[in-house]
C-alpha cells in the first residue's frame, strides 16, 4: 500500500493477537514528569542528595530517549529492533523520564498494553528505590 502522505509513517496492518489498546492520555505522562521533577528538585536541595543522583537520571534519560528514537526508526524500516527488555532496563536505572518524553515525542511504545504495564512497574520500582535512598541518606530522616 503506498504511503498517502510523504513523510508520514506507513500504516501497518494489525496483526491478530497483538496486545494493543488505546494509548493513555499524554497528560498523564507530562503530569507525572512535572510532579517527579518538582519532588526530585525538592529532595535534591532539601535533603542534599549526592551530585551523581541527578547526573545518573540525566544521563540515563538521554540514553533512553535516544534508544526509543532509534527503536522507532528501526520499526519504521522493519530493521533490527532494540529489545523491550533493554528499554525497560534503561527506565529502571533512572532513564524513565527520558523514556516518557520519547514515548510522547515519537509516539512509540504507547499502545502495547503489556509493555505499558511493565514500563509503569519499572517507574514505580525506580521511584521507590529513590525514595528509600533519600530516606536512608538524608541527614534528618535516616538517623
Amino acid at each position: 500500500m503506498p504511503n498517502p502522505r510523504p513523510g508520514a509513517p506507513l500504516a501497518t496492518p494489525e496483526r491478530p493477537g497483538r496486545d494493543l489498546s488505546k494509548p493513555l492520555p499524554a497528560a498523564l505522562s507530562w503530569i507525572t514528569l512535572i510532579v517527579f521533577a518538582g519532588a526530585f528538585a525538592g529532595a535534591y536541595f532539601v535533603f542534599q542528595l549526592a551530585w551523581w543522583v541527578p547526573a545518573l537520571y540525566g544521563a540515563a534519560s538521554v540514553v533512553a530517549f535516544a534508544a526509543y528514537g532509534i527503536d522507532k526508526a528501526a520499526a519504521r524500516r522493519q530493521a533490527n529492533r532494540i529489545s523491550e527488555q533493554t528499554l525497560l532496563i534503561l527506565g529502571l536505572i533512572g532513564g524513565w523520564p527520558g523514556a516518557l518524553v520519547a514515548q510522547q515525542v515519537f509516539r512509540h511504545k504507547t499502545r502495547k498494553r503489556s509493555f505499558r504495564r511493565a514500563f509503569w512497574g519499572t517507574v514505580g520500582v525506580n521511584v521507590l528505590v529513590l525514595a528509600a535512598y533519600v530516606y536512608l541518606t538524608a541527614p534528618a530522616l535516616g538517623s
